[in-house]
């Protein structure tokens, strides 16, 4: 069998742990597996990388020319370029020690970083997207009898500078991987045994979910839950590759993301997630004539403002309130670009009301499209425990409401309790 693996930074967050896991690597390859294994940086040491590169930006501030140094701090190329090749050197340090480790243990294997890897990106810097991968160095090694160890989160641009995929690279590093070379299956190895059906840390009883589609799993991935980045599921689900998530500490079986089949729509609800990284806008006393909505968030997207959930009262008196939500950390900025947009309709004032303490609960499950009353469900179970709900999103298998953040946990659970999610569901697998 052809088997991909990530070990993501905790993995391989010390010397001991880089060896517990070339261990791990050189019994799967006795065992009879080829085996590629993509790497993340060593835990922390990415944001040490990005620390350092802040402190030096800062500090050369009044020493050099401050136009260059504030323009590269708000994405100069130049500065990015520098950037991603500062943090590519983190995944480089991990490859080179586990492919030593498992080499020391007795088992062949080689590392191979960026340039050597053939995978392609855009041209964006930090954040790039891959659009290719040449594997045939990595098939090389593979035909030589070697576990090729790969540095992930990093490629090449069309100009061969390295370029870094962003938070989470690793992943997709990984899943790219294994469609490239037609692994039978890409092993996403954490501090996690798998995918629960919502934060075992808030609601002891969450349970392990053992098969998960990926809608579900991009929709969980988007809402907080951090277990995979949102990219790799996606292309995983492009390219029809199973995504199995396990434990870097055990060999217990973790949780098969797959394409979805008819069993799954068994289920209602798969899983509950909490978002605590949003905040609440609202924009009072709008003009409600063509062109309002848009300007409001054209100010935002040119801002590079994510918005989320969205609500437009019904109008009175030609006047109306958009409601809707941003991340946390933007909250200030949108703030004081919406404030200084000119409606030019009437005297009315308009206003800017913000809300940094609310929470986002979401329900996920392809089993929504065929089953009536979930919402009405997840309403009745918020309103006894005395829970207002402020605002209310829906998707064909998705049900989201945002709360005053100190319920937030309390949500969670009276919704993980109502749809019976600490029970195993009827059926073999629980798919």
């Amino acid at each position: 069998m052809l088997v991909v693996q990530k070990y993501g930074g905790s993995s391989v967050g010390d010397l001991d742990r880089i060896r517990v896991v070339a261990d791990r690597c050189a019994r799967r390859r006795r065992a009879g597996d080829d085996l590629v294994v993509v790497v993340s940086a060593m835990a922390g040491q990415t944001d040490h990388l990005i620390s350092m590169a802040n402190e030096l930006v800062t500090t050369s501030q009044s020493e050099s020319d401050g136009q260059w140094i504030s323009s590269a701090r708000v994405g100069d190329n130049a500065h990015q370029r520098e950037l991603s090749q500062l943090m590519s050197t983190g995944e480089k340090v991990s490859a080179a020690l586990l492919s030593m480790a498992l080499n020391e243990a007795g088992c062949p294997a080689a590392s191979l970083v960026g340039h050597q890897l053939g995978l392609r990106t855009d041209r964006q810097f930090t954040n790039a997207r891959i659009t290719g991968i040449e594997q045939s160095q990595v098939r090389r090694e593979l035909d030589k009898g070697r576990v090729v160890v790969c540095a992930g989160f990093q490629g090449l641009d069309p100009e061969g500078n390295i370029t870094t995929l962003g938070r989470g690279g690793s992943d997709t590093s990984a899943v790219a991987m294994a469609v490239a070379i037609g692994a039978d299956v890409c092993e996403i190895l954490t501090d996690v045994d798998g995918v629960y059906t919502t934060d075992p840390r808030v609601v002891s009883d969450a349970r392990k979910i053992p098969r998960i589609c990926y809608e579900e799993m991009i929709e969980l991935a988007s809402l907080g839950t951090k277990v995979l980045q949102i990219r790799s599921v996606e292309f995983a689900m492009k390219y029809g590759v199973a995504v199995h998530v396990r434990s870097s500490l055990n060999t217990n079986e973790g949780t098969m993301i797959v394409p979805e089949d008819e069993s799954m729509e068994k289920v209602v609800v798969r899983g509950v997630a909490l978002d605590r990284s949003e905040a609440k806008v609202t924009v009072t006393n709008c003009p409600d004539v063509p062109g309002t909505v848009a300007k409001l968030f054209g100010v935002l997207g040119r801002a590079g403002v994510v918005v989320d959930m969205i609500i437009q009262n019904a109008s009175r008196s030609r006047r109306t309130d958009v409601t809707f939500t941003v991340p946390r950390a933007d909250l200030t900025s949108s703030v004081e670009q919406l404030s200084q947009i000119d409606f030019i309709a009437d005297d009315a004032e308009v206003g800017v009301l913000s809300d940094p303490e609310i929470s986002k609960i979401s329900i996920v499950g392809v089993g929504m499209r065929s089953h009536t009353g979930v919402a009405a469900r997840a309403f009745e179970a918020l309103a006894n425990e005395g829970i207002n709900v402020q605002m209310v999103s829906t998707s064909e298998i998705k049900v989201s409401v945002v709360v005053a953040a100190k319920y937030g946990e309390l949500a969670l659970r009276a919704l993980h309790d109502a749809f019976g999610l600490a029970e195993a569901p009827r059926g073999a697998d629980g798919g």
